[in-house]
């Protein structure tokens, strides 16, 4: 029968909070779980750092886990700190870090007081949001080097990838800005200088300062015209090109035509439309920055250079040599320290390997791998030191395929947003109107063709369908995103909204990747056994002596004596008398292999076999409320890189028409997706690792789970925190109304224009019924989409609490 854990109360370290098995580790009273976290507090006690504790309580990182003392040496490579640089002159440095570890107040307060660490250090700003750190420091009295490894010592060790050499973050576009203000500064004057000429019934100024503001709205308009709506002349040239008649090319007809006329207005004595001209700049400049408001922190075009680390080290006549990545050509030797990733193919040349590769394939049981095997770029080695022989650069790598391949070549155009061909219809209806109402006035009074006409233009401006849209995604991406679902832009709205079939894959993503369920089975073990079978445990980096850990409770303080650790088989070693096995069934001495689903692990006490530890995956929260959701509404597919020993457990998840394909490889899912898109389906793809990363990017829309937003997520169109995969159906339907919301506010646009074109085709359209109309319709569109797009993320809101009471975990 299934025998429960039992509880411990242990003593929390004073540095970062874990339970202390070992109430040794003592300084000053306090109390410590490892050396590491011991040393930390040294550190910042013997420097009079110590409010770092008073900020927050034991606000530290946990230190167990020690950091080789070469292991930022490539930064001494002038070549490879070049390219790390952000700032350099004869006097300081200036470097950008990335560091995870950051959490909370202390960590800000600590970091920013770097200086009195080292001498060489000279300032620090801390961008809490984006987990970066600007370091400024003088290289007459320290390196780089030196910064990263105070930085790793007092536990903010920086993370330092192939991308960092490759890929530099786009700057905020501040054009786009400083053309909204100049639009913004010229449309309130000339609103203002405008009034006399609104109000010209009602006692008008003398004609003299009536002509000299009209000419002053003539000066303040051509700034807007020549500066703020550039914006507008690419994306029209642009179309225009390509054969496209987009929607920013009949705005950019009447912003010209209103010039035109308001410009021979004023030279004839009489007001113009500057005011109509301006605004319409300034309110679709608005639209366009919401809309195009990134996430900074993020990236959607990831690649496995920033997963890769900077460098490694080459054995050169028996030494090792940092080497930078790009450098590492076939026929080196390359060391892989325990836990770091394989950054080429090769052969083990000296070493046991127990390889991960659960981020590439989506297997999740580690590989044994011998002498003379080959091994391939992506994994991670969990049994010690490893040396392999590279027989291909990282660059020509399996990994490197996954984003390489041809068939991604021949991915379909991106799709066109309804928008432009809304607009498309809208510019030959406004041009067809037109070109009648010219042809009418030619037969009868020739005089109101050059009124009429531009008056049409103006008036029928689809500004009020950019503006609807603009804002509407903005406002929706935004939700989006307070909801942890991070889309890429606008265009990702529609192609969440449009899909026809749903595919997910399962480790890591239907799965969490650090919960499991662990029941053991057989005699009753006492808590001193748990307590020793843990420190067996602890011994071993594997997945599954790591999740026997976590069941059994914090390992003995004892040492374990004559550990061994048989690859594929298991590990054994004398603690505190006992002599204890963990491993499969012929390394144990069980007679017969058990029945139960999931991995197994037999233990034996003095070569006696005491029973077995079945662990497995557990699916997350809310996922069958979610499925039962999808099922009606969609197809479901589910592609896993495991075996299908738990096809009876999916398959009571996904219902009994999804599609469920296991042992499938990265060229597998994407075979499958072309497939789908073949037989006319739009494709929404969930997945989680590099072996999803091919089709992630030729789905319609793919979404990267993560569990942690700033962690390697591999190239999609968006990233959904992993927490929040319960919510999709959710997320589908608020897509799906940001396309209403834009149609009804674009059907209102239509009455405003309909009530303009009786004006402007009679040629008596004035310039008080133009400023009316033209704002008017902005800010009605602007209020209606804001209100619409709370509403329905109020409703998003509260569906999300509503299923939050579900905390129901499936097992897998």
């Amino acid at each position: 029968m299934p025998v429960s854990s039992h509880a411990n109360t242990h003593t929390a370290c004073y540095h970062c909070g874990e339970d202390c098995t070992d109430n040794d580790i003592v300084l000053q009273d306090k109390i410590f779980c490892c050396q590491g976290c011991k040393m930390v507090y040294e550190i910042l006690h013997q420097y009079d750092l110590c409010e770092y504790y008073h900020l927050n309580t034991q606000p530290g990182i946990n230190q167990r886990i020690t950091v080789r003392s070469d292991k930022f040496a490539f930064l001494e490579d002038e070549k490879i700190a070049q390219q790390l640089h952000r700032y350099k002159d004869d006097a300081q440095t200036h470097v950008n870090f990335y560091i995870p570890q950051i959490h909370c107040s202390s960590c800000l307060w600590l970091l920013e007081n770097l200086h009195r660490l080292e001498k060489g250090i000279q300032r620090v700003t801390v961008n809490f949001s984006r987990k970066e750190v600007l370091v400024i420091f003088s290289h007459h009295e320290t390196d780089l080097r030196r910064v990263a490894e105070i930085l790793t010592a007092i536990g903010y060790e920086p993370y330092i990838s192939l991308q960092d050499l490759q890929y530099k973050k786009p700057r905020a576009n501040r054009k786009l800005i400083y053309q909204l203000g100049v639009a913004g500064f010229c449309f309130g004057n000339i609103m203002l200088l405008s009034f006399p000429d609104y109000f010209a019934g009602a006692g008008a100024l003398d004609e003299t300062f009536n002509r000299l503001f009209r000419y002053m709205n003539l000066i303040l308009a051509l700034p807007v015209l020549f500066y703020s709506a550039q914006a507008f002349y690419k994306s029209a040239w642009s179309g225009l090109k390509h054969g496209f008649l987009n929607i920013d090319v009949p705005i950019v007809l009447a912003i010209v035509v209103t010039f035109i006329r308001s410009f021979a207005e004023v030279m004839q004595g009489h007001a113009g439309y500057f005011d109509s001209m301006t605004g319409i700049v300034f309110f679709m400049l608005t639209g366009r920055i919401l809309q195009d408001k990134t996430y900074q922190g993020l990236s959607f075009d990831r690649d496995y250079t920033a997963y890769f680390p900077i460098a490694v080290s080459v054995i050169k006549e028996d030494k090792e040599v940092p080497t930078a990545l790009p450098d590492i050509k076939t026929g080196d030797t390359i060391r892989i320290h325990n836990n770091e990733l394989i950054p080429a193919d090769g052969i083990i040349v000296r070493g046991k390997a127990l390889i991960d590769y659960s981020f590439v394939t989506g297997e999740s049981a580690p590989v044994s791998k011998a002498t003379g095997e080959i091994i391939y770029a992506g994994g991670r080695q969990l049994d010690g030191n490893l040396e392999i022989l590279t027989v291909k650069e990282v660059a020509q790598s399996y990994l490197t395929s996954l984003w390489n391949r041809d068939e991604l070549k021949n991915k379909a155009p991106e799709k066109v947003s309804f928008v432009h061909l809304l607009s498309r219809y809208f510019t030959w209806g406004v041009l067809g109107i037109a070109a009648i109402t010219a042809g009418y006035w030619a037969l009868h009074e020739p005089a109101r063709i050059w009124p009429a006409v531009t008056a049409i233009l103006i008036i029928a401006c689809p500004c009020a369908l950019l503006l609807a849209s603009s804002f509407t995604n903005g406002h929706i991406l935004r939700i989006l995103s307070r909801h942890q679902l991070y889309l890429r832009n606008a265009q990702a709205i529609e192609n969440m909204a449009d899909a026809t079939h749903i595919v997910f894959d399962k480790t890591g993503t239907l799965t969490g990747k650090t919960g499991s369920s662990v029941i053991y089975y057989g005699t009753v073990l006492t808590p001193r056994q748990e307590v020793l079978i843990a420190a067996l445990a602890a011994q071993s980096t594997h997945p599954l002596s790591r999740a026997i850990v976590q069941y059994c409770g914090s390992p003995a303080p004892q040492g374990v004596h004559d550990f061994q650790h048989f690859a594929g088989k298991g590990v054994c070693g004398w603690v505190d008398g006992l002599f204890i096995r963990l491993g499969n069934a012929d390394f144990t001495g069980a007679h017969r292999k058990n029945e139960q689903t999931g991995s197994v692990v037999y233990v034996s006490i003095n070569e006696k076999l005491s029973g077995l530890f079945t662990i497995r995956n557990t699916y997350r929260n809310g996922l069958r409320p979610l499925m039962q959701q999808l099922q009606t509404h969609y197809p479901l597919s589910v592609l896993s890189g495991d075996n299908n020993h738990t096809a009876t457990q999916l398959r009571k998840l996904m219902g009994s028409d999804a599609t469920l394909l296991f042992d499938q490889q990265p060229a597998d899912k994407l075979a499958y997706i072309i497939s789908l898109q073949q037989q006319g389906k739009k494709v929404m793809m969930i997945g989680d690792g590099l072996n999803d990363a091919g089709a992630l990017k030729q789905s319609d829309i793919g979404i990267s789970l993560t569990e942690d937003s700033n962690n390697f997520t591999p190239a999609s169109d968006g990233i959904m925190a992993a927490q929040q995969l319960h919510l999709l159906f959710r997320f589908i339907q608020l897509c799906k109304a940001n396309k209403r919301i834009i149609l009804v506010s674009f059907a209102l646009s239509l009455l405003y224009n309909i009530t303009g074109l009786y004006f402007a085709v009679q040629g008596i359209l004035s310039p008080l019924v133009a400023a009316i109309l033209m704002p008017a319709s902005s800010i009605s569109i602007i209020l209606i989409t804001f209100g619409c797009s709370e509403w329905q993320g109020k409703k998003l809101y509260y569906k999300a609490l509503q299923q939050m009471t579900d905390k129901n975990h499936i097992p897998d």
